[in-house]
């Protein structure tokens, strides 16, 4: 059975396209193809950078594409990240936003009253279609998701030390300079350190999806599963 929301999705994709096929020129064929052309360029310009896939990341990924088209994708980030970061510190606005026994049409008028006039279209749309969904406690995962978007957009790369203790700026520099052959030529670095004391000492390494384990508790446990 097709989930409504997979279809209503589709729907909308099927609809603008249809509206830009209806909108094309008939004085010619060739006309016609001019038109299509450069329809499917546009259309190419504004594809996500990446492929995320998931129930929330089609959201993400409409967003995105309806960010890039009105010129607004670094506001959508700085007002996804806002709406986000409110949920993780009021626990009425999450109880809102999870609440199943609120009606939809009640957390849509809600929506439009607290971002009516104060964000951007794309942010208002998604949102009110989150709730239109019952799909508005997923936010916090579909902003996730749309900063991967933007991160791979700007060529970053992010990369996280864990150490059982903080590094100085000597030991920073160190572990930076060892990681660099890592990265991608031209990519932005995005650093990050974390101190985890569980880890005992050495050092655990995230560098997107890969993750090395350097960590003294790797070794007691390696040691530890091995010894006869």
């Amino acid at each position: 059975m097709v989930h409504p929301e997979h279809t209503m999705l589709s729907n909308l994709t099927l609809l603008s396209r249809r509206a830009a096929i209806v909108a094309m020129p008939s004085s010619s064929s060739s006309s016609s193809s001019l038109y299509a052309a450069r329809f499917i360029a546009t259309d190419s310009a504004h594809r996500p950078p990446l492929d995320l896939y998931g129930l929330t990341s089609r959201y993400a990924n409409a967003a995105y594409i309806a960010a890039s088209k009105t010129s607004t994708l670094d506001r959508v980030e700085v007002e996804l990240l806002a709406i986000k970061e409110t949920s993780e510190k009021s626990s009425e606005f999450k109880s809102f936003l999870a609440n199943p026994l609120i009606p939809r049409d009640v957390k849509s008028s809600r929506v439009v009253e607290l971002l009516g006039g104060k964000t951007t279209s794309v942010t208002l749309n998604l949102m009110t279609t989150l709730a239109g969904n019952a799909r508005l406690g997923s936010i916090g995962t579909i902003t996730d998701d749309y900063v991967k978007l933007m991160k791979a957009r700007r060529g970053e790369v992010e990369a996280t030390i864990i150490s059982a203790e903080p590094l100085t700026k000597a030991q920073n520099a160190a572990v930076s300079d060892a990681m660099g052959g890592q990265f991608p030529s031209g990519a932005k670095v995005v650093l990050k350190t974390r101190v985890d004391p569980s880890i005992l000492g050495g050092l655990q390494i995230q560098i997107g999806d890969k993750f090395l384990d350097l960590s003294v508790a790797s070794r007691i446990d390696e040691v530890s599963r091995t010894a006869v």
